[in-house]
């Protein structure tokens, strides 16, 4: 756990070999609870190396880029930071320092990364548990296998399409919400419709 911490929170490669090794030794829960706990905790240190150690020198290189994050953070709150997590487009490894030069308070970066992040870890703990499974060349093809990295190629889309979802209820319950500022017919009094 304390080498994955240090991975994370050094931005170095390898986390998601080591995920999927989590998942062939310890098994889905364990490997799942392990590597959750694992790569926020890292994922919170590279935040506060960026935050306390690093702001100056990052944010003078790449103010252009963090204005747009803070502007994105102003406008949806910690909802911005689910949707980097749960849609895996950015590499964690750019978002956990980057997070940290923003305005986002260290706690709410990590349990939202905690929250973000579990649905993709457990789609490789699960691949790294079938990985494990494999004791001889046939297995290779197993259903079990074949279906873990199916879903490790579609995840992002899964996970974009609940993004979209989401953020389309959330519109409708803000339009919904914001009183109509202009009368429609049906809601004007018999003496002024006329």
């Amino acid at each position: 756990m304390a080498v994955y911490i240090a991975v994370t929170a050094l931005s170095l490669p390898g986390a998601a070999v080591m995920t999927l090794v989590a998942g062939a030794v310890f098994g889905l829960l364990s490997g799942l609870i392990l590597v959750s706990f694992a790569s926020t905790i890292g994922a919170t240190f590279s935040f506060l190396i960026a935050r306390y150690l690093l702001r100056e020198p990052l944010t003078n290189k790449f103010q252009s880029h963090i204005d747009p994050i803070n502007k994105g953070i102003a406008k949806d709150g910690m909802f911005y930071l689910f949707t980097l997590r749960l849609v895996p487009l950015v590499p964690f490894f750019v978002i956990n320092p980057v997070m940290g030069l923003t305005t986002m308070r260290a706690r709410t970066f990590y349990w939202v990364s905690q929250l973000g992040m579990l649905p993709g870890t457990a789609v490789y703990v699960n691949a790294g548990t079938q990985l494990g499974a494999i004791e001889q060349a046939g297995d290779i093809v197993s259903p079990g296998l074949l279906l873990s990295f199916c879903l490790l190629g579609i995840f992002p889309w899964i996970a974009k399409a609940i993004v979209g979802g989401i953020k389309a209820r959330k519109s409708t319950a803000h339009s919904a919400s914001q009183p109509h500022l202009t009368p429609t017919w049906w809601s004007l009094a018999p003496e002024q419709a006329a």
